[in-house]
């Protein structure tokens, strides 16, 4: 049996946001608070939108297997359990017979309604990640904090599936 091709790319975006939340562990709380203009928040608001938003959209292309979170006033060591259980929910998830073209409603607590296709969806839960988990990158650099390596090629080295040989002298 052959792996989704999406499987690399959620278990990229899982990783990642695990990482970043790693080194946020040892951030100090006035840290946690820095917010760099363009950005979406502090660094502690940052994640809990990135992670909060994480659940609802498993949420809802998984109709309700996976909860939405009440983020508002998670620390970081929760909202690292949290992404954690994302990461194994959306390897479950797109190991599936996926098809893209199926619309999805998510329904609003205020009854508004956003329709749109199962592929868009996912689209939309990787960019999410990769756009507020670059925004955190810039608020560690600006408070002198390396920011850990996290795109895909990082991934790949240390999943062993990444393999550079020299040049040839």
């Amino acid at each position: 049996m052959s792996r989704s091709p999406l499987a690399d790319a959620f278990a990229h975006h899982a990783w990642a946001t695990v990482r970043l939340l790693d080194t946020c562990l040892s951030l100090r709380p006035e840290q946690l608070e820095t917010a760099v203009p363009g950005t979406y928040g502090s660094i502690l608001d940052t994640m809990r939108h990135l992670v909060g938003a994480d659940c609802g959209y498993l949420s809802t292309v998984t109709g309700g297997l996976v909860a939405r979170i009440d983020e508002a006033q998670m620390e970081i060591p929760a909202l690292r359990a949290v992404m954690e259980r994302n990461g194994a929910s959306w390897s479950a998830f797109v190991a599936q017979d996926l098809d893209p073209d199926v619309i999805l409603v998510r329904r609003r607590d205020d009854g508004s309604e956003a329709h749109a296709p199962l592929g868009i969806r996912l689209a939309q839960a990787l960019h999410h990640g990769t756009d507020h988990r670059s925004q955190i990158c810039t608020a560690l650099t600006t408070l002198g904090v390396e920011p850990p390596e996290i795109d895909a090629w990082a991934y790949a080295w240390q999943d062993g599936r990444l393999v550079e040989t020299p040049p040839i002298s």
